[in-house]
Formats: C-alpha cells, structure tokens, sequence
C-alpha cells in the first residue's frame, strides 16, 4: 500500500481531533469582525479558497486567498494566515517576511522544526497530520477542518461522512474514465479546484474544475462518453440531466463536499495503480518547492 493511501484512509480520525483543538488555537485564529486572508501554495492555496467561503458565508469578516506568490501588497489585512505542510515553501517564507512587524502572521504547518515556525507570529502545528508522500491529503484536510471547526461549521456528521467515503465502493466505471471534471459552489468550489490537482498529481489524469453554474458556459461543449463529471456539494437544478445527455458520466455528491473530497483521493489512488503509475512519486513534484536564491 502506497503512503498516499495509508495517509489518506487515517482522515476521519485527523478530522476529529483538530474539531477538538480548535477552541486552544482560538487566541490565534481570527476572531469575527477581522479582515483576513489565507496564503498559501497547489493545495494549500484551494483550502484556503474553502476556508475564506466558509469565513464569509458565516459573516465572520471579508475574507480572502491567494498563492502566496500574488499576494496584493496593497491590500491591508487583520490577519495572515498560512498554510503550509512543509514549513520551508519559498514563496511562503518569502511573503511571510514582508509582512514582519506590518500584519499578524499564523502560520498552520504539519512540522515545528522548520523556518516558518520563526517567520511567523504565531504558529498552529497539526504534526499528527503530516504525510511521507508527496501528494498531500490528509493535512490539507485537516487544516481545514481545523478552520471550519474555529467557525462553528464542523460536526460528527462530517466525519461519519469521510469513513463512509473510505468504505464504499467508487461508482462502476469511474476508473475507466479518461477525462475528470469537478464542479463545486461556494466553498466547495475550492474543494473542486483540489479534486482536480490531485488527480493530475497522483495518476497524470485530464482534469478540469470549475464552479457548477459556469460548466455550461463553455466547458460542458468538451464533455462526452469517457468523460466523468463530479459535483461536491448539491447540483444547480437540471446540470445532471444536461451532462448525462453528453454521455459522461455523472458522479453525485451524497456526502459533506470534503469526504467527496476523501472519495477523489481513493480514486487517484485507484487511477494511478490502473495505469501502472506510483502515486508517491508524481513526476517533475517534491514535497516542498524550494526556490534557487537568484
């Protein structure tokens, strides 16, 4: 069994136990009313793009994300927060360092030995969390169970949700599937941006992501038998019926969008060992992208 796979099946457990830590990192999380912005890098970044939704949706404060190399320097925050497994991702350390005595810094990272702990303000560790593969699963989870949890929005039923992911069969056909498309709305438009790199990551797969009601603003026109299109989180009444009239197949989501999320990981996995590929080393990919000083 591959790390990727170990990591991810250990989710539900991660999950409850960050739901029970987020009330001892209340003092650095954001509190209501501050204006916020969550950085980070691939994974990280669309977790953060999930969280500022959540934050928003629940009127915590205007809330924002972006890859930590385009952060808008112009812009004034409350607070940073970072994600970050690694701890020693360039573009991070770098934006952290601007910030230094200008913005609050949190840094939320999977290991307290590494230069982010010092740039930082304040640090959140989910070490129980970090993963030996290089496609990252369950710490971006995690962390964002971490958050949402912060925000009032994590309940058991969530974590049900995930073993009930990890259990169940993949819809028949899904494997066979040559192109993967992911829709989501709201924060989960997030979580479909993350389903689709993970499948590029893990299996080389031809994967797209986009919001629900922009699919047929253009994307549907390449959907067709072969094609596999997943919604995380409830349909826009009558998408289902316009993309099985494509031919693809259409894969509902019956669970809380992040255990779809859990569902797209085993299907990587799955992917990946169908095409003869190891999903613990993904091509041209390592665990933290360091940057040469110029």
């Amino acid at each position: 069994m591959s790390h990727v796979e170990n990591e991810l099946m250990s989710q539900p457990e991660c999950w409850a136990r960050a739901a029970e830590e987020a009330a001892e990192h209340a003092s650095v999380l954001p509190a209501a009313g501050e204006r916020v912005a969550l950085v980070g890098c691939g994974t990280s970044w669309f977790m953060g793009q999930a969280a500022a939704a959540l934050r928003e949706r629940t009127g915590q404060g205007e809330t924002d994300a972006f890859a930590a190399s385009e952060f808008p320097h112009g812009r004034t925050y409350d607070r940073v927060i970072a994600l970050t497994r690694s701890g020693t991702t360039t573009e991070v350390l770098d934006l952290l360092g601007r910030l230094k005595g200008r913005t609050r810094t949190v840094a939320v990272t999977a290991d307290p030995r590494t230069p982010v702990v010092h740039a930082a303000d304040d640090v959140v560790v989910l070490d129980y969390a970090d993963e030996r593969s290089v496609v990252q699963t369950r710490f971006a989870t995690t962390a964002l169970t971490l958050l949402r949890a912060r925000l009032g929005l994590h309940t058991d039923a969530v974590v049900a949700d995930a073993r009930t992911a990890l259990a169940e069969p993949l819809p028949e056909g899904l494997v066979d599937c040559t192109q993967f498309t992911f829709l989501g709305r709201g924060w989960s438009v997030g979580l479909a941006n993350e389903a689709g790199l993970k499948m590029r990551e893990a299996c080389l797969a031809w994967t797209e992501s986009y919001p629900a009601m922009e699919y047929r603003h253009g994307p549907i026109s390449v959907t067709t038998a072969g094609t596999a299109t997943w919604m995380l989180g409830d349909a826009p009444e009558g998408l289902a019926r316009q993309v099985r009239g494509t031919g693809a197949l259409w894969v509902e989501g019956r669970l809380d969008p992040l255990a779809e999320l859990v569902r797209v990981q085993r299907l990587a996995v799955a992917v990946a060992a169908a095409r003869g590929l190891d999903p613990d080393e993904p091509r041209h990919l390592t665990r933290s992208v360091v940057l040469d000083s110029p």
